[in-house]
């Protein structure tokens, strides 16, 4: 059996990796914006950095925290665990979300620091109307359904590249340009950049993205069903040889590693 890292590594990780994320979609955004006064220029640049650097830091992070980087996703594994699956508990979950809101106002600063920009300046682009609104509950419901659905299917090895090119698309076809990740919007409003958010809109924003996670659960639900059949602990946080009870292998041998369910944001 493969030891449970302990929750201060993986809160460690969940701050680390959240940081990193929002250095490329900032940073990518902030080169983007220099080198390209077009804005569609810009934007396939700042989507196609942010997909790379999004797909790397799940699977380097991954194996130690299942590397939610959203308090949408660990939220969905807190409430797998409540319905009987695997997933955080709310301490943890708790530890979890503090993480990813330090690590993405931290790695909006260090955005700004390293392109010579004054850190800590607030963004100035408001994003209001309900028409964005309804992009970020469909961004972040296809998100939630992604990872549920892979996990549930039990092709959760894919999610690192999946959900990859799910942010990749989503920046495209929503409206919002598919933030669903309320840290990263958080953390989006400390850099008055071409990826920023003011922060009057953030209410809007994260109150979309957690209506998204719900109606993601439950498309899951509605999809899938809820019984936890191969790969249905998707929503855990960490792999099973980390879970709580976790065997040293299936029924049919196989190690748990072989079932993994990773989940991310």
């Amino acid at each position: 059996m493969t030891a449970q890292p302990s929750l201060s590594r993986r809160a460690a990780a969940e701050l680390v990796g959240t940081t990193g994320l929002l250095v490329v979609v900032i940073g990518s955004g902030l080169k983007a914006a220099e080198l390209s006064r077009d804005t569609g220029v810009a934007l396939i640049a700042n989507s196609f950095a942010s997909a790379i650097g999004l797909g790397l830091i799940i699977t380097i992070f991954e194996p130690l925290s299942g590397a939610h980087l959203n308090p949408v996703i660990t939220l969905t594994s807190w409430w797998s665990r409540r319905t009987g699956g695997e997933g955080l508990g709310g301490r943890e979950a708790l530890v979890y979300t503090a993480a990813q809101g330090a690590g993405a106002i931290g790695g909006a600063l260090l955005a700004d620091l390293m392109f010579g920009r004054t850190p800590g300046t607030f963004a100035t682009q408001v994003r209001d109307g309900g028409h964005l609104l309804i992009g970020e509950v469909v961004a972040t419901a296809g998100l939630v359904l992604l990872i549920q659905g892979l996990g549930r299917i039990g092709r959760s090895r894919l999610v690192p590249v999946a959900v990859a090119a799910y942010i990749a698309a989503a920046i495209w076809f929503t409206s919002s340009g598919s933030f669903a990740n309320p840290a990263g919007t958080i953390g989006r409003s400390f850099s008055d950049s071409f990826t920023g958010i003011a922060p009057g809109s953030l209410p809007g924003f994260v109150g979309a993205q957690l209506i998204g996670g719900i109606l993601g659960l439950a498309l899951a639900a509605l999809l899938y069903g809820t019984g936890r059949g191969a790969g249905s602990e998707a929503g855990a946080g960490y792999r099973p040889g980390f879970g709580r009870g976790a065997k040293a292998a299936s029924a049919d041998g196989t190690s748990p590693t072989k079932a993994a369910y990773e989940t991310v944001g």
